[in-house]
């Protein structure tokens, strides 16, 4: 796990005072160490850097002022080999080929004996070494063999090509940008705006998005020219033409072709998952497991003891999490696991507000309880995390999507929205309702953001014309029954969402975050399952619980599904330090005319319903990325 950055200038050789700005503003994602990489197309060399180990330093000279057309910078958390064999930049033996890698390849082993009886040889313990030996034998077909977290750039100076890949799911984010004088990619915006092509400038489009989904939806982000690499995509530019060429090597698949049984898929499921948990239970660190108190998070941990008989549990307890701490406890003393809690206090939360809303680079309608987690688990001394999250968009664990039978029905209906004419509260949310045409316009209804009317109207109409709010592109295959939902599900809520906060939020503490339920297999093989094995609009989650029924007391089975996240609309409603800093924020809003001062404070004076802090948070939020991102460089 580590942060990558680099770029590619297409007329003339730049300072890498850039490449040293843009590895230093990630530096969180890497404490442990930093490397340089730079060539004219032809020529290269490698550097150390500040942070760079005494090893590496005395093997490569510290990076000073240098003038190049490439430039690869590498910040790394050391989970396997921690010692320099696994430093990066990592080249081929003939130094022609060079990688950087973020993230973790769960099948190294597997790919690494493949390649021995091939005739490789290795110096390392690493993962990296191996994709780089993976993509000398078989090109980038190797993408579709790894299984794991990845963000890859590859330069490869004898194909004359860069080839920039990101994995299947998205679970580690990789963004670039391109324009007349370059391409510049990194694991973080943060790195992309540090370099002297690139200036910040907001796209509306993705703020759009943003507003509505609770996330920029792939590949738009909310800075102007600056996308988000697809899920099991790979990018590659010509070194000779400079032309880019975009590519998938993974699709998510909807066909259900298995004639399996319910009893022989819940023992296939056990199967694969206790399979993804041992081979993520592998590091070269202390690993922990993060338990929320449900069944993904504590089903995780079950599975873990026979792999790893020392392996601790921790739970973030905040205000009204009292059952999910207690359930915790339970499968913890059950287990006979070390338990650590962690009291996440309001003053904790206040004390840190704004910088941790200002880490996340697009606005956002809630406050993130995992980057306490994460912090949590790094004072603990845990630098690998074992999480649940993916359980909820691959076993149908959300609470909305029990509502899509009544859906499906009711949008024959839809054609009385034409005669809503009065404008109060109710008839507005009925209006709304009833304009749920597709089953994106279904999805976009339960991330509870902000409803398209809304959005609209607290736009400017300067603002707004600028908007294309026609989402026609982000539209998938549009099945009307559960798979249409599942599709949405896992690369909207998962890869544009759940994930990319995840990585944040671990990251900015040095902490590697992994994801049991998101191996390729096992998302594989319940996306080939019929529809009424794994889904029947009555229970979430109904194979997944058939899963843990062997492994988790009834508590754990029948605690109803809460999110992994502050309460929010308490913390606005009860502590005044935060409606102040609400207050306070919004002024700065209103004064820069993006959006309708009138609109912004009717919101506010109106805090009826649980949801209506969301638009009010997001609003906030964005003046602070807008602060951060626009006014304080």
């Amino acid at each position: 796990m580590c942060g990558i950055c680099g770029y590619y200038s297409f007329h003339k050789n730049i300072s890498s005072k850039n490449i040293a700005e843009m590895n230093q503003s990630i530096r969180h994602r890497g404490p442990d160490d930093e490397g340089f990489w730079i060539s004219d197309g032809s020529e290269s060399q490698n550097f150390s850097g500040n942070d760079s180990t005494e090893k590496i330093k005395k093997e490569f000279p510290v990076l000073q002022e240098e003038y190049s057309k490439i430039a690869l910078g590498f910040r790394r958390l050391s989970i396997l080999d921690l010692s320099e064999k696994g430093h990066q930049p990592m080249l081929s033996e003939n130094e022609k080929i060079v990688i950087t890698f973020n993230g973790e390849i769960y099948n190294f082993k597997k790919l690494r004996k493949e390649l021995e009886t091939l005739g490789y040889h290795f110096q390392s313990q690493s993962d990296t070494e191996v994709i780089l030996k993976s993509y000398i034998e078989w090109g980038t077909s190797m993408f579709v063999k790894l299984d794991g977290m990845f963000a890859i750039c590859i330069v490869d100076l004898e194909q004359k090509k860069i080839i920039l890949g990101r994995d299947r799911v998205g679970l580690k984010p990789l963004f670039y940008s391109t324009n007349e004088n370059g391409l510049i990619w990194a694991s973080e915006i943060k790195a992309i705006l540090k370099n002297e092509f690139v200036k910040p400038e907001i796209n509306w489009n993705g703020v759009y998005t943003n507003f509505l989904f609770q996330t920029t939806l792939a590949p738009e982000t909310c800075f102007q020219h600056i996308f988000s690499l697809e899920p099991g995509s790979l990018m590659s530019i010509d070194l000779k033409t400079q032309k880019i060429f975009k590519e998938k090597f993974w699709e998510l698949s909807l066909q259900s072709n298995s004639t399996i049984s319910e009893q022989d898929t819940v023992e296939k499921i056990d199967h694969l998952l206790a399979e993804s948990v041992s081979e993520q239970l592998h590091a070269d660190v202390p690993v922990a497991s993060m338990m929320s108190g449900g069944i993904d998070s504590t089903l995780i941990t079950a599975k873990s003891k026979p792999f790893k008989e020392d392996i601790n549990a921790f739970t973030i307890s905040y205000k009204f999490s009292e059952e999910e701490v207690k359930n915790a406890s339970l499968v913890a003393n059950t287990l006979e696991i070390p338990h650590h809690i962690k009291n996440v206090s309001d003053e904790e939360v206040l004390a840190e507000l704004k910088e941790n809303i200002q880490h996340f680079e697009e606005p956002y309608s809630s406050l993130e309880v995992l980057t306490n987690a994460a912090e949590y688990a790094r004072n603990l001394g845990f630098k690998v995390v074992l999480s649940g999250n993916g359980a909820d968009e691959l076993f149908a664990g959300y609470s909305h999507s029990l509502k899509l039978n009544k859906w499906l029905f009711l949008r024959n209906f839809n054609f009385v929205r034409n005669f809503i004419v009065t404008q109060d509260q109710f008839s507005k949310k009925v209006k709304n309702y009833f304009s749920q045409d597709s089953m994106f316009d279904f999805f976009r209804q339960s991330q509870v953001g902000m409803k398209p009317a809304e959005a609209k109207s607290v736009f400017t109409t300067a603002v707004f014309q600028n908007i294309n709010s026609d989402l026609q592109q982000y539209h998938l295959q549009e099945t009307r029954d559960y798979k249409g939902y599942f599709e949405y599900d896992m690369k909207y809520s998962l890869s544009s969402h759940h994930v990319f906060r995840d990585d944040l939020s671990a990251m900015k503490y040095g902490v590697e975050f992994r994801y049991p339920y998101l191996s390729n297999e096992l998302i594989d093989f319940v996306s080939s399952l019929p529809e009424i094995i794994r889904y029947n609009g009555v229970q979430n989650k109904p194979l997944l619980r058939k899963v843990a029924e062997k492994y988790l007391p009834e508590e754990i089975l029948k605690m109803p599904k809460r999110g992994f996240s502050f309460p929010l609309h308490d913390f606005i409603t009860n502590e005044n330090k935060v409606r102040n800093f609400i207050e306070d924020n919004l002024s700065s809003l209103k004064k820069r005319n993006f959006f309708n001062a009138h609109i912004i404070d009717e919101w506010w004076q109106n805090q009826n319903d649980v949801y209506d802090c969301v638009k009010i948070w997001q609003l906030v939020s964005f003046e602070l990325w807008y602060q951060k991102y626009f006014e304080n460089l």
